[in-house]
């Protein structure tokens, strides 16, 4: 069984990093064709994707959040993270990492396990 867990603040102030790990158990993050992400979803809106990070530790952004974002990996701890720079009120949202399914290591956007999700607000 895989199980993900998001952990990290849950208040951030504005112009300040976001900053939350991914705990993965059950798959390991370095093998096999899946990548890992990270997705949002704001209050009263849709589903948001954020970025991915393969098992080769390749990474890809949303466009929108590029300039902004870091996905990195920590392989020792089967873990990894998301930067989110220079927050604003309009980054408040439920944050979650997921599993991308996989069977070439090309983004499929086919989430089959995800962490419960992890609430951040952004506020002075």
């Amino acid at each position: 069984q895989v199980q993900l867990q998001e952990s990290g603040p849950g208040l951030v102030k504005p112009s300040q990093t976001l900053s939350l790990t991914c705990t993965v158990s059950g798959d390991s993050i370095t093998t096999n064709y899946n990548l890992w992400a990270w997705i949002r979803q704001p209050p009263g809106k849709g589903l948001e994707w954020i970025g991915s990070i393969a098992n080769s530790g390749s990474t890809y952004y949303s466009p929108s959040l590029k300039s902004r974002t870091s996905i990195s990996r920590e392989t020792s701890t089967n873990q990894f993270t998301l930067q989110l720079s220079s927050v604003t009120p309009e980054d408040t949202a439920v944050y979650y990492c997921a599993r991308d399914f996989s069977v070439s290591g090309r983004l499929s956007g086919s989430y089959d396990y995800w962490g419960q999700g992890t609430q951040v607000t952004v506020s002075s």
